[in-house]
C-alpha cells in the first residue's frame, strides 16, 4: 500500500497519544476530595483544582489539535 493515502503517520498517532494522556492527567488533577452535608472541605478550593488541572487539559487539547493538523512529511 502506498503511505502517501494515509491522512496520519506515525508521529501524528504518537502526539495524539501523549495529547490524550495530558488531558487524562489533567482530570485527575480536577478531581479530589469533596464536601459533604456533614463535613466542609476547603481544599476543594485549591490552586491545584482551581488554575494547574484546567491549564493542563487546554495544553493536552491544544497539543491534539495539533496532532490532527499537523500535515505528515513527504518522503
Amino acid at each position: 500500500m502506498d503511505k502517501r493515502n494515509f491522512a496520519f503517520d506515525k508521529v501524528n498517532f504518537i502526539l495524539l497519544a501523549i495529547g490524550m494522556i495530558v488531558v487524562i492527567i489533567g482530570f485527575v488533577l480536577m478531581s479530589g476530595g469533596g464536601s459533604t452535608e456533614e463535613a466542609y472541605d476547603p481544599s476543594i478550593f485549591s490552586p491545584m483544582h482551581i488554575k494547574v488541572a484546567p491549564v493542563v487539559c487546554l495544553l493536552g487539547f491544544v497539543s491534539m489539535i495539533y496532532a490532527i493538523i499537523r500535515k505528515p512529511k513527504d518522503e
